[in-house]
């Protein structure tokens, strides 16, 4: 008996980009995700749970932008964002990892790294801000520290965002165009924009020593921003247990009377309204 092959799905950022959701389909989708994310909220809170999401990727992968789609609606005391400076020279003479410890998720918090102690593993090497003996260490070392934070209780989770070499190009060169992204492109950038396969074999390095059962990686395509960012709320989501607690019926009280109160007369400074 004959059987069809079955046809491989197209993941090139042609067919991406053609398939691409529209604006109406992304916000009703994200709308039911923040809804979904409100009630984890509320369970990190009332359970004490502690997450911590770390991002990591290419320059123009879509960190940023998938970062503000999971915050956007939740509250910034449970959903904290970490993106630290370059290292003091304090830090710099400190155990690697310790800069970040301080910032690891306590009870009733969600944690999410805009680049990470993975910076050792990555633009670190690539650009040759460490040895290769200290990348080596922190290979080594970094399964141990993790799967400690996993045994204290902190549910980790880390994601990878891939991006091609040509959607890369092209977000990159809509930073240059457009004065609202400047901002975004630094000279580290476009250093980094020219040693893609450096950031290759960084990244399959890291892989290999630090992806585990307890502490895995998961790899995202971002080449549609929309999608990524649907597809990893959801995932998210759905490797946490949460529960949802039935929601209590909210009434708005009365007012209360005036009783006598009159606007002072000392004048108000309105903003003009010029729109």
């Amino acid at each position: 008996m004959m059987t069809t092959k079955k046809k491989q799905k197209d993941t090139t950022p042609e067919a991406a980009e053609s398939a691409g959701l529209s604006r109406k389909q992304y916000e009703n989708e994200l709308a039911l995700l923040h809804v979904e994310l409100t009630k984890l909220q509320q369970w990190v809170v009332n359970t004490g749970a502690k997450v911590c999401i770390v991002f990591e990727g290419r320059d123009g992968a879509g960190k940023g932008g998938t970062i503000k789609a999971i915050t956007e609606r939740v509250s910034p005391r449970v959903f904290r964002v970490v993106a630290l400076p370059a290292p003091t020279d304090r830090e710099k003479s400190q155990m690697y990892i310790q800069r970040y410890l301080p910032h690891l998720p306590a009870a009733g918090e969600v944690v999410i790294f805009d680049r990470s102690w993975y910076n050792r593993a990555g633009v670190e090497r690539v650009m040759g801000f460490c040895t290769q003996a200290q990348v080596d260490a922190f290979l080594k070392a970094v399964p141990y520290v993790e799967r400690v934070m996993i045994d204290s209780g902190i549910r980790l989770f880390k994601y990878w965002l891939e991006v091609s070499e040509a959607e890369q190009t092209r977000r990159l060169q809509s930073r240059i165009r457009d004065e609202r992204k400047t901002w975004k492109l630094t000279r580290m950038d476009l250093d980094s924009y020219s040693r893609w396969y450096d950031y290759s074999r960084a990244r399959d390095d890291m892989f290999k020593a630090s992806d585990s059962e307890i502490s895995p990686w998961y790899v995202a395509r971002s080449d549609d921003k929309k999608r990524v960012r649907l597809n990893i709320i959801s995932h998210l989501l759905e490797h946490i247990p949460y529960t949802v607690e039935p929601m209590q019926q909210i009434k708005l009280p009365k007012r209360q009377k005036a009783k006598g109160y009159e606007q002072p007369e000392h004048p108000l400074r309105f903003v003009p309204e010029q729109f």
